[in-house]
This record gives structure tokens, C-alpha cells and sequence, in this order.
């Protein structure tokens, strides 16, 4: 375990002034934290009572490590690559099940028990236990990925590296994200909430509630056990009035059952498609 203390400080005041890291302790600091963030004891946001916090000294480390890093050229079979993030390793003793065609960077987390399809898992992510990120989805750079998610094919969970501090965007357990979904710009997806085909939630995408007599919105959040499916809306330009992209809020899914059960029915009820 890294001391959290001293290596926050060495890393902020490096992030601050970067003629520090050709000091061997600030250096030190940098990968240690990397490290750290590899084998999962730090992460870059995690809740504390009831709410996200930033660690952005983590962020930061992150952003340094591309200055401490030399480029290196690996060869897999006929493949080759240069780069300065080798890629995970120890993924047996992880418990971690990687198919053909799944890259998880160095400096991502991935829990026991999740299972990777042919997909990326860039620096600073965290996937946890009984997670599938699914055919050709990404997870970006520090995004936080919750328990017992399903990411299904073609996902697309940007990256936030700047500036540190910025939340991430983050899946929350037990969620479903449908297929070709876009989830960007520090989005927050809360506890077991279902995402259709195609949804795509940015800090300024319309949320709407339009399960009761008046619409709700909101935005950068999806609250917990919401089912979504794309829509649009009116708005007046110039030119006239188009269509703009928003997300619908058309159910809930029940607390009371169990979760495979609720997710089912949730997609049945709704006519979600995945």
C-alpha cells in the first residue's frame, strides 16, 4: 500500500510544477500511484456518504505518468505496437475472464468476476466485480464502472483526463447500458437504471421524466432504476423549428424484485431495445 499522504503531495506539486518530475521521489510517486491504481487500492472517484468525490490527485498521476513513461514496442504474434501504457498483465490471478480482442490498459482496474468481450479498458478505469463490457464497447480513460453491470455491444463511455477533478463519467451498479449507447462529458448513470439502444446522455442531453402529468427533466444524471429510450424535441432556430436529441424516462424498474427479474420485465414492460 502507497501512502496516500505523501504521495498526494508529491504528485500535486509535481502536476504544478513539471520540471519535478525529474526528481527520483516525485517519479516514484507517479508510478507508485499507477500501480496502486492497477491493482485497484486507489481509484480516481469513489462514493463517500451518499456522493461522488474526485480524488484529483489520482487524476493527476495519470496525466504524469505520460511524462515519465519511455515509448515501447511489444509484439503479439503478427501484431505489433508502440506505446508508452503496456498493457494489463496477471489477469489469471486477477480472476478477470479476457476473450481474444479485449485490451485492458495498465493503470485500469478490472475486478474478479468481470469478463471482457473484444473491447478497451483505457488508464484509470475501473470495472467491477461481475461486470460484462460487451463486443467492441469502451470504457474511457478513469471511468468508473459499478458491480454486475452489463455494457453491451458498442458502447461508448468516454474519458475524462482534464481538468482533474472533472467527475468521470460513472455506471453505478447493477445497470444496463444498451447497445450503441454514448455516455460522455462526466455523465452519471445511478443504481440499476436500464439505457436503450442508442441512448445518449451528455452534461446537456434532456433527461425527461414523462411518467407523470408534467415532465421532469434533468441533466448529466440518470437516476436510479430509470428506463431510458432515445427521443426528441422541438426547438425554434432561425431557420425553423427541428428536432433535437433527448432521452425519455418512460418507466422504473420495482426495488422489490430480483434483479435479473425486474431487468426483464423492465425490458418486456417498456419495449426497451437493447
Amino acid at each position: 500500500m502507497i501512502d496516500v499522504k505523501e504521495t498526494e503531495a508529491l504528485v500535486a506539486a509535481a502536476f504544478a510544477d513539471r520540471a519535478r518530475l525529474k526528481e527520483e521521489a516525485t517519479k516514484r510517486a507517479v508510478l507508485a500511484t499507477l500501480d496502486a491504481l492497477d491493482r485497484g487500492e486507489v481509484r480516481v472517484a469513489e462514493k463517500k456518504d451518499g456522493a461522488w468525490a474526485v480524488n484529483a490527485w489520482v487524476m493527476q498521476a495519470v496525466n504524469l505518468y505520460f511524462g515519465v513513461a519511455a515509448f515501447e514496442t511489444h509484439g503479439f504474434g503478427p501484431f505489433e505496437t508502440r506505446d508508452k501504457i503496456p498493457l494489463k498483465r496477471g489477469l489469471e490471478a486477477a480472476g478477470v475472464r479476457a476473450v481474444p480482442g479485449a485490451v485492458a490498459r495498465y493503470g485500469s482496474y478490472v475486478a474478479p468476476g468481470a469478463v471482457l468481450m473484444p473491447s478497451f479498458v483505457n488508464i484509470g478505469a475501473r470495472v467491477g466485480t461481475g461486470t460484462m463490457v460487451d463486443t467492441w464497447a469502451t470504457v474511457g480513460s478513469c471511468a468508473q464502472v459499478g458491480e454486475n453491470v452489463h455494457i453491451a455491444g458498442g458502447v461508448g463511455i468516454g474519458g475524462v483526463l482534464e481538468p482533474p477533478g472533472a467527475r468521470p463519467n460513472i455506471i453505478e451498479d447493477g445497470c444496463f447500458i444498451g447497445s450503441r449507447c454514448i455516455i460522455v462529458e462526466g455523465a452519471l448513470i445511478e443504481e440499476e437504471a436500464v439505457l436503450g439502444a442508442n441512448v445518449v446522455i451528455t452534461a446537456s442531453t434532456p433527461i425527461i421524466d414523462v411518467t407523470g402529468s408534467k415532465e421532469v427533466v434533468y441533466k448529466g444524471r440518470v437516476p436510479a432504476r430509470s428506463v431510458v429510450i432515445p427521443g426528441t424535441r422541438p426547438k425554434q432556430y432561425p431557420a425553423g423549428t427541428f428536432q433535437i436529441p433527448c432521452a425519455l424516462i418512460v418507466g422504473r424498474r420495482s426495488p422489490s424484485t430480483d434483479k435479473k427479474v425486474s431487468l426483464n420485465q423492465a425490458l418486456r414492460d417498456f419495449e426497451v431495445q437493447v
